[in-house]
């Protein structure tokens, strides 16, 4: 009987192309990116890193290994240029003081403030139960997200633990303080009732809340409508955001989410900008 080492087939993996629904000038700029930084530390062995490799990881949440067999790149290379282009983008974020002095330059009157959750694995040890959000009955990080009046975002918060309230992660970052530095007010819901910092002329604008012992007058009904109208744009914030499929869940340590969220919040901005 003759023995045949060789294989009966083919045994590589087919490779399939897909739409990445980002522009041209997104995934040019990305590239310029990494590129000037290998110039900057002087890298000449390094390969040229195309910002779609890149992009797609982070808008289809593709998976490393994914990546690594349809391009004929190492694992390793395609997590450095992961995170060296989510950190160049996040140093580019803007700071809150700043993001408050750049609306008011444009005679802004108001911001529009919420809390978001972003899914993530569960963790074990002592790590699990910070995570875990009673009100969503999940495990994430929590973000504040400040907003313009036509929902563009201008800042996010760094991440803390799923179960932190909003007005705690407000007053951690003295939202009221910065917002009162440069004439600026905004619209929250009723999780921010409780951050006002001066009954007579307040910052953060809530709506009313009903009680067991107290209803809610026509006029007041009348208020929270007008006001859950003027904070609709926040969502559409959220929702331009969440188009980046890596947040469906993250994977990744949540030491590195706060990069990542304003990372993101740069790369959204840009797309929007002409």
């Amino acid at each position: 009987m003759k023995r045949i080492n060789e294989p009966a087939g083919d045994t590589g993996f087919p490779v399939y192309q897909c739409r990445l629904p980002v522009s041209r000038r997104t995934n040019e700029h990305c590239t310029d990116l990494l590129s000037r930084h290998l110039k900057e530390i002087g890298s000449r062995w390094r390969a040229l890193p195309p910002g779609r490799i890149v992009l797609a990881v982070l808008r289809h949440d593709q998976r490393i290994a994914d990546m690594v067999g349809g391009n004929a790149v190492g694992d390793t290379t395609v997590c450095r240029w992961r995170d060296e282009l989510i950190s160049l983008l996040a140093a580019r974020a803007p700071r809150l003081d700043r993001a408050c002095k750049k609306i008011a330059r444009r005679s802004g009157e108001v911001v529009l403030i919420d809390g978001t959750l972003i899914p993530t694995v569960r963790r074990t040890g002592a790590a699990n139960r910070p995570n875990y959000s009673g009100k969503h009955r999940r495990h994430g990080l929590h973000y504040l997200v400040l907003t313009d009046e036509n929902g563009r975002l201008i800042w996010i918060s760094a991440a803390l633990p799923g179960r932190t309230h909003d007005v705690t992660a407000a007053r951690r970052d003295h939202i009221p303080t910065h917002l009162r530095a440069v004439g600026l007010g905004a619209l929250a819901d009723l999780g921010f009732l409780s951050l006002t910092d001066d009954s007579d002329a307040p910052v953060i604008v809530t709506g009313y809340k009903a009680t067991r012992a107290r209803k809610l007058t026509p006029g007041e009904k009348e208020a929270n409508r007008v006001l859950a109208a003027a904070r609709a744009p926040v969502g559409h914030g959220f929702a331009h955001l969440k188009t980046w499929r890596i947040l469906t869940e993250l994977r990744t340590d949540p030491a590195c989410g706060t990069e990542l969220l304003r990372a993101l919040l740069v790369l959204s901005n840009f797309a929007l900008s002409r």
